[in-house]
Order: structure tokens, then C-alpha cells, then sequence
């Protein structure tokens, strides 16, 4: 584990998005890190293909997690 320096003003908005989200503040910018790195590993891709490709990965099955 590490310290990662941010500004105040991001830190803030990392605050209000993690309370909305349901996640600790370290693990809303976890989230927001890991996205980004995927972002930039993959620009081809939208948002949405790099989550459904997590997904799978996980093998979250998205119709049991919504009783489809």
C-alpha cells in the first residue's frame, strides 16, 4: 500500500462521487484508476466494452445479478 498525492479539489470530488457509488473513498479512486488504465490500454474501446469485458472476467453473470 501506498500514498498517493492528490489536490484538494479532486479529493473532494472523489468524496462526493464515493458517497453516491457506496464506496470508501480509496476505493472509488481505486476504481477510477484502474478504468483509466484500461481506458488508455484499450482507447478503442467505450466504457462500457471495458466494463462488460470485466464482467466476464469475473464471471459476473448480469441476468442473475437483475433476477433476468
Amino acid at each position: 500500500m501506498g500514498i498517493v498525492k492528490i489536490n484538494d479539489e479532486l479529493h473532494g470530488e472523489i468524496r462526493k462521487a464515493s458517497s453516491v457509488m457506496v464506496r470508501s473513498i480509496n476505493a472509488q479512486a481505486e476504481y477510477w484508476i484502474k478504468i483509466g488504465m484500461l481506458a488508455e490500454a484499450n482507447p478503442s474501446m467505450s466504457f462500457s466494452d471495458i466494463m462488460r469485458d470485466q464482467m466476464k472476467l469475473a464471471e459476473v453473470d448480469i441476468r442473475k445479478a437483475v433476477g433476468g
